[in-house]
């Protein structure tokens, strides 16, 4: 498991007020090698992003710390997405970590210490968390045009591991992995309403009127219990990370 400790490297590359990580300034020979790569390369999983969603995440461990978070959706199949999240959607977006979102279907399939690391996007009362509550947005898309996709995702289930913990003042992506849940409260209770004020600026939206404008979305029938573990005990869900020597051993004959 890679070290939290901070003493073994420099306290200018770990924390501090400036957000961008340590190291030169991009040359122009750079510049230039990386302009000629995006011509000559085709990129491909890249171009596959459809879609960029912003809503708020929670650490599970620690539920004070709420963030911002941009997903960049890719649809691998009508079950499967998987997103590249990043800290805003300014060019200079930091890559904070990864999320895949499953169908009920696929979620019922995985086994129950695995589907405790899953999250839903619904709440135990029958109110979609993150979409009747107008969290997850889709920024200067008509809600028209993403209303379908919006009712497919309160039946889904949702793995969010953030490996950069931008959000204390970390310079660079420190420690184990930490597993982030989804808010679950419809009246923004659970939200830090200057995150979602902030948000609402940015972009111009009101969520709570784009919370009345869903309130007719159709509420998922079955919730599996096994999801949100820590809703269920308050607490994230224990992590064993192996040290990596262990994961590269294998047995001999």
């Amino acid at each position: 498991m890679a070290s939290s400790d901070k003493s073994s490297a420099p306290a200018s590359t770990l924390g501090g007020d400036q957000p961008i990580p340590p190291g030169k300034t991009m040359s122009m020979e750079r510049h230039m090698l990386d302009k000629g790569a995006q011509m000559l390369q085709s990129l491909k999983p890249v171009k596959e992003m459809s879609q960029h969603a912003c809503t708020f995440a929670i650490y599970s461990h620690d539920m004070s710390r709420q963030i911002e978070t941009h997903h960049y959706v890719t649809r691998i199949s009508q079950d499967f997405l998987q997103c590249a999240v990043y800290d805003s959607d300014d060019s200079h977006g930091r890559l904070i970590g990864v999320e895949y979102i499953v169908s009920d279907v696929i979620f019922e399939a995985l086994p129950p210490e695995e589907q405790k690391l899953w999250h839903s996007h619904a709440y135990e009362n029958r109110l979609w968390a993150q979409i009747k509550s107008g969290l997850w947005v889709n920024p200067r898309v008509p809600e028209a045009v993403v209303k379908p996709e919006l009712e497919n995702l309160g039946k889904t289930y949702g793995k969010f591991w953030c490996t950069w913990q931008a959000d204390r003042g970390d310079r660079l992506p420190l420690g184990a992995p930490a597993l982030m849940v989804s808010p679950q409260a419809v009246n923004l209770g659970m939200v830090k309403p200057e995150l979602v004020q902030r948000r609402d600026d940015k972009y111009s939206i009101s969520t709570s009127a784009i919370q009345k404008s869903r309130v007719e979305f159709a509420e998922p029938e079955w919730l599996n219990p096994q999801a949100d573990y820590w809703k269920q005990h308050g607490k994230g869900f224990a992590i064993d990370i192996e040290p990596t020597e262990m994961k590269l051993r294998a047995p001999f004959p």
